[in-house]
């Protein structure tokens, strides 16, 4: 009787064991317990330290995934990812500049409208519009659906020495660019033979110019230029609006601060390079993003500068330019889900949070634009971001190159600037062509 009760009592743990082995076995088959899963993400200028803090944050929730940061030297990024990618062996997220859409858009996995395992929506176009600031919306959204998530949100600045300033008796930096015009014909200085030995703004040339499209570019949105027609198949910043030209103002104005024979003439391609011409005294503004006041207190730690929204054509209608990155997920990621659960904790207000706090960068989030309002250093680069602008540009290398050389062909004489843009306008609308060719 003993031997059959042990008997039973055996055969029924066995089974009680094989039950729960099958549950288990289920369980690992059916998702109910998530997989281990690496996430390699590609990016640069940042640091892995950058994004430390957000992915202890998101393993600590998600232990089984695993999050590895890679930075690549601006230079070699966009052809190492096309590589990579083209080769099968790219990462699972990128980050990508906010025009890339254009020419990358497909590489990118959009976010898609359901992931496994989740009852609702990871994110949605009502929540990209109520979370972030609208330029990202305008970069980032084709089609109705979201192809990447902005990481920060960057605009253009005036950089101003207050010695300079001070010296030449001016009592605040310009808000609008009649000021602008005033200060620089104060603060530039001239030697007998008309050679520059202070100058009074980094503006007027290309190649010795960091960022010189940008401040053409957001120059000519300012004024009101259509840099495209609306179907997007062609340039158009050469045509007039409302009977302007506005798009040959904005150029004729930028180049006339590198021409001798106009009052403004504060710059030539003999300057020096225009963040070490700031850096050094030599000059008494430039135009510039968040990220430079970092290096300019590294180089110059007793340099008396400030920063100050840019100029503006009207006070009523605000245009700011923007430059940033935002994080996509390669069409080619196996892990694609689990690469969008983690752009969204990135970019969510703790994660983005982690992000800001490491790198020092504007927020790109409506939230936390209002926690760096009154920062010192990045207020005024948080609240431009509200009014950013950008277009749709094709390809933004190859368009940095082209407007580079309009501005050239200005400055040395071989075209007029009526024929220097629209012969840029047409470079433009030749890659579009060509991009709707290989599309």
């Amino acid at each position: 009787m003993n031997t059959n009760r042990i008997f039973y009592i055996l055969v029924g743990l066995i089974a009680i064991a094989i039950f729960v082995t099958v549950i288990l076995v289920l369980r690992g088959v059916g998702g109910g317990q998530v997989q281990k899963v690496n996430l390699e993400f590609w990016g640069v200028f940042d640091d892995s330290e950058a994004f430390t803090g957000t992915i202890k944050g998101y393993q600590a929730l998600n232990p089984a995934v695993k999050v590895f940061y890679r930075k690549f030297a601006y230079e070699d990024y966009e052809k190492s990812l096309i590589d990579a990618l083209a080769a099968g062996t790219g990462p699972d997220m990128f980050m990508i500049g906010n025009t890339w859409l254009p020419k990358h858009g497909d590489k990118l996995k959009p976010l898609p409208a359901k992931i496994a395992g989740l009852k609702q929506p990871l994110f949605t176009l009502k929540n990209f519009q109520d979370q972030f600031v609208e330029v990202a919306y305008n970069d980032l959204i084709k089609n109705s659906q979201i192809y990447a998530m902005p990481l920060y949100a960057d605009t253009l600045a005036l950089y101003y020495n207050k010695d300079l300033f001070n010296t030449a008796g001016i009592t605040r930096p310009p808000s609008n660019w009649e000021e602008f015009n005033s200060d620089v014909e104060l603060l530039t200085k001239l030697d007998a033979n008309g050679n520059i030995i202070q100058s009074g703004a980094a503006i007027g040339t290309a190649k010795n110019i960091n960022r010189s499209t940008d401040i053409l570019m957001a120059l000519m949105i300012q004024s009101g230029v259509q840099m495209t027609n609306a179907e997007r198949t062609n340039a158009s910043f050469s045509k007039n609006v409302n009977g302007v030209a506005v798009g040959e103002t904005a150029l004729k104005y930028y180049t006339d601060f590198a021409n001798p024979r106009v009052r403004t003439y504060t710059w030539n391609d003999a300057q020096h390079y225009s963040i070490d011409a700031f850096v050094q005294g030599e000059t008494a503004m430039m135009f510039n993003y968040a990220h430079q006041a970092k290096i300019i207190k590294a180089k110059a730690p007793r340099l008396n500068f400030g920063i100050v929204p840019i100029p503006q054509i009207s006070s009523a209608d605000i245009k700011n330019y923007a430059n940033y990155l935002a994080a996509g997920v390669s069409n080619a990621s196996k892990q694609s889900d689990e690469a969008w659960k983690f752009i969204a904790y990135l970019t969510s207000k703790e994660g983005a949070a982690a992000y800001l706090n490491a790198t020092l960068r504007p927020s790109a989030r409506r939230d936390l634009i209002d926690l760096q309002r009154s920062d010192i250093d990045l207020g005024l680069f948080a609240v431009q971001a509200l009014t950013a602008k950008s277009w749709y540009e094709v390809d933004s290398v190859s368009i940095e190159t082209i407007f580079a050389d309009m501005i050239d062909d200005v400055n040395f004489g071989r075209y007029s600037v009526r024929e220097a843009l629209t012969k840029a306008e047409s470079k433009v609308t030749v890659l579009m062509s060509q991009k709707r060719r290989g599309q």
